[in-house]
């Protein structure tokens, strides 16, 4: 028997629908939803990730702005116009979309955006609040979208067996802060370049959340069976084709797996539309 697959886009649009009658309160309160994605140079890639995320404001009714840089453009560019949307009090999420250009700390950026704005929740504040275990705020959206994929699976969270594939502080970090904060309560283990033997790690797992941006990494011989794994990587193979960093074979032998495409991904992007609509209800 097969692993179960963990429909995001189903779940997804479950999520939309409750944050569509949100907004609709907000709405009748006067106060409109607004995103505002900022995004410089051509990378394919980037463009269809904010043409995803522009399709999600308008499915949930939330105003969204672009703002298009020039490939080249400078840090001090980039920050002018965060510190332009920082200062526009029509709007409540900033998001400025990864990769940056060439010679433009991400860090930086993020850390310019005021906390009450950053949506994509990796400002300093944002990440110590969860540090400190308050995960009432605007958290990371990827990691997000995984934990509520593990907590509407019905997989054991309470004392189970975590590995996180990957230290990024993006995904992987905050991933492992969310699985061990109270109320989840897994124990949790990262793994990265200079770990030794990461499948013999994962063998012992409940749940695996692998992110490491290397297709088909992850073997089903990795893989405890009944275990949940969740496949936050994405890119692609030599043939073009788009992977995760899941091998195929792995569906044979977990009992829950996330799908790429369909799966954290579209999670991603709702967990943005509901940071930007919790930003929108802050007093």
């Amino acid at each position: 028997m097969g692993a179960v697959v963990v429909d995001g886009k189903e779940l997804a649009l479950g999520l939309e629908e409750g944050l569509r009658q949100r907004v609709d309160a907000l709405r009748e309160s006067g106060v409109v939803p607004h995103l505002a994605v900022v995004i410089a140079g051509d990378d394919p890639a980037s463009h269809v990730y904010v043409r995803n995320k522009q399709r999600a404001c308008e499915r949930c009714g939330i105003l969204s702005t672009r703002i298009d840089l020039p490939s080249n453009a400078t840090q001090k560019s980039v920050l002018e116009v965060v510190d332009d949307l920082n200062s526009d009090s029509s709007l409540h999420g900033i998001l400025v979309q990864s990769p940056a250009p060439d010679g433009v700390d991400e860090l930086a950026i993020a850390s310019a955006i005021s906390p009450d704005k950053d949506v994509d929740g990796f400002h300093p504040a944002n990440l110590g609040r969860l540090v400190q275990g308050d995960a009432s705020g605007l958290l990371p959206c990827t990691p997000s979208g995984v934990l509520m994929m593990l907590e509407q699976s019905g997989a054991k969270l309470s004392g189970a067996k975590a590995v996180v594939l990957g230290r990024s502080r993006i995904v992987g970090m905050p991933m492992a802060l969310m699985l061990a904060q109270r109320g989840v309560d897994a124990t949790v283990t990262i793994t990265h370049s200079r770990t030794e033997d990461a499948p013999a790690l994962c063998r012992e797992a409940d749940i695996v959340v692998a992110a490491i941006g290397r297709p088909h990494t992850v073997k089903a011989d990795w893989i405890k069976p009944g275990a949940f794994v969740a496949d936050v990587g994405i890119s692609r193979t030599a043939d073009g084709a788009i992977a995760g960093d899941v091998d195929p074979g792995v569906s044979e032998v977990a009992g829950w797996l996330t799908p790429v495409p369909g799966g954290v991904g579209p999670m991603t992007i709702a967990m943005l539309m509901g940071n930007t609509v919790r930003a929108a209800e802050s007093p």
